[in-house]
């Protein structure tokens, strides 16, 4: 097995005090706030993240964390962020609704922080397949269960052993989304596949800008589940900052958060456990067209109730519209 495996290329675009808005674009672009309008923001549901830790005192972040691990050093507790990739990614999933900074996507998940890479941004494979199945096996202080895992990170090698503990992690209904990766070349006509991401377990995700194109950088290929937003991203970021980075990093985590929505509502729905294989239905069904090939953007643009949204605007509006409405 190769040793090491590192963050999927991204760029810091800018790091600043405050935020400056509540609501980043990229979470009005999916919708989320809708599903806040009608109380659901994803209480109950568990997302690990695997990354490089989390800025655990974070006033965004620090209540929304219910546990962690550290599989990098012979510090297993010590799952604080020496990056700051992991505090990013982090916040875009879960950062606090009302507080005076940004929001994550589902603002009331809990959070298990899951420190895989170091403060280079590197870690090895052994130490993400153990946090993959730790993530999977975790039972929380009154029996919650990790019904999603977010990993935007990944390698050009296709390892058995890390496919191995994804495929087993997807049959104890744990939805897994991965970074698509960012060696696009700007054309869907050739295939850039990065690890863990090109597994046909996991929901790859493809990154957009604020204006509904798809990243110049983000990977094409035939695996390609969805896009998201991931250009110009604002979120948390270490000391009390925040920051805007660019790649399919930051795309991954507004679908991880989404699926944590889902899943809330519809379990709630059903009255009953869903699959892995009914969430990702689910998370089907809530997307539209960007009008890219299937390469480019999969299924298309995720979008919280997608068939709503499209019932209320006219077609040459879907079209051409740089934002969606949220309500």
């Amino acid at each position: 097995m190769m040793s090491e495996v590192c963050l999927i290329p991204f760029v810091l675009e800018e790091v600043m005090e405050s935020a400056g808005e509540e609501v980043p674009y990229g979470i009005e672009m999916i919708n989320a706030p809708s599903f806040w309008k009608e109380g659901e923001m994803g209480e109950g549901i568990v997302v690990a993240v695997l990354d490089t830790g989390c800025d655990l005192k974070h006033p965004e972040l620090k209540n929304r964390i219910i546990g962690g691990r550290n599989f990098v050093s012979g510090k297993p507790d010590d799952y604080s962020d020496a990056h700051y990739h992991g505090t990013h990614v982090t916040g875009t999933i879960a950062a606090a609704l009302n507080y005076a900074g940004v929001a994550g996507v589902a603002p009331n998940v809990k959070l298990l922080i899951c420190r895989v890479l170091d403060k280079n941004g590197s870690g090895t494979y052994k130490g993400i397949i153990d946090a993959i199945n730790y993530a999977a096996d975790w039972r929380g202080p009154a029996g919650e269960q990790v019904r999603v895992i977010s990993m935007s990170l990944g390698g050009p090698s296709d390892i058995k052993e890390l496919h191995e503990a994804i495929q087993q992690a997807v049959a104890k209904d744990v939805m897994v989304v991965c970074a698509a990766g960012n060696e696009g070349d700007n054309t869907d006509s050739t295939n850039e596949y990065a690890y863990p991401g090109a597994y046909k377990e996991v929901v790859q995700v493809g990154a957009v800008d604020s204006e509904r194109k798809l990243a110049s950088f983000s990977n094409t290929n035939d695996e390609i589940d969805l896009v998201a937003p991931g250009v110009d991203v604002m979120s948390t970021y270490p000391g009390r900052k925040y920051a805007k980075l660019s790649g399919t990093s930051m795309a991954t985590p507004h679908v991880s958060g989404a699926a944590a929505l889902l899943v809330a509502r519809e379990e709630r729905a059903f009255g009953r456990r869903l699959t892995e294989a009914e969430m990702y239905a689910q998370l089907v069904k809530n997307t539209m067209t960007i009008g890219l090939s299937k390469r480019a953007e999969g299924n298309g643009l995720l979008v919280l109730d997608a068939q709503s949204v499209i019932a209320c605007k006219a077609p040459a509006a879907i079209a051409g519209d740089a934002a969606l409405v949220t309500g």
